[in-house]
């Protein structure tokens, strides 16, 4: 439920509430959102899709808020920015293009999906692996115990297995519920 709403323009107004707010648009002015963006719902949650708004209709926003709407969009819809912006994105200049370059480099990969300390073995960390960046009910996963230290250097999309220096590990779990043996 609504707890406050500002009117940006007409048929565009931003609703705050307790836990998630956001822009609701008119039908009308929906149509003024680039196809690529556009959600039928006619709302744009806080977080993200506000960006949307602010690139559609740039005269409600401050110069401020332009620049951060540009910089969410380059980060969330890379492909999209890129067709505004009439360029190519370089590595690192966005974390949805960096994140899908990843996961094709890794589509094979064993990757942690999950990590704790071990309380069984001094300065490592067991973690679960599954193959691939994908996550479904019922894969098969596999433990491994990592140097503590490496693993803190992990990357921002994960912790990829290298099986020639990571051994599997099938001993006593500090994660709850884990059989004693894995697959």
């Amino acid at each position: 439920m609504s707890q406050s709403a500002t009117i940006y323009g007409p048929g565009i107004v931003c609703h705050t509430t307790a836990g998630h707010g956001g822009f609701h648009l008119s039908s009308d002015r929906n149509l003024g959102v680039p196809c690529a963006l556009r959600n039928e719902t006619c709302w744009y949650e806080e977080d993200v899709k506000w960006a949307v708004v602010a690139h559609a209709f740039p005269d409600l926003f401050t110069g401020y808020e332009r620049r951060t709407a540009d910089e969410t969009i380059r980060h969330s819809w890379p492909e999209f920015w890129e067709t505004v912006h009439g360029r190519t994105l370089a590595p690192g200049e966005s974390r949805a293009r960096d994140r899908q370059e990843f996961e094709s480099i890794h589509a094979d990969d064993w990757i942690v999906s999950s990590a704790i300390f071990s309380a069984h073995h001094t300065g490592m960390t067991e973690i679960v692996a599954r193959r691939g960046t994908a996550r479904t009910i019922g894969e098969v996963e596999r433990r491994y115990l990592i140097d503590s230290e490496e693993y803190a250097r992990r990357g921002p999309f994960g912790f990829v297995i290298d099986e020639a220096r990571h051994q599997r590990y099938d001993g006593p779990s500090s994660f709850v519920g884990w059989p004693r043996s894995a697959a």
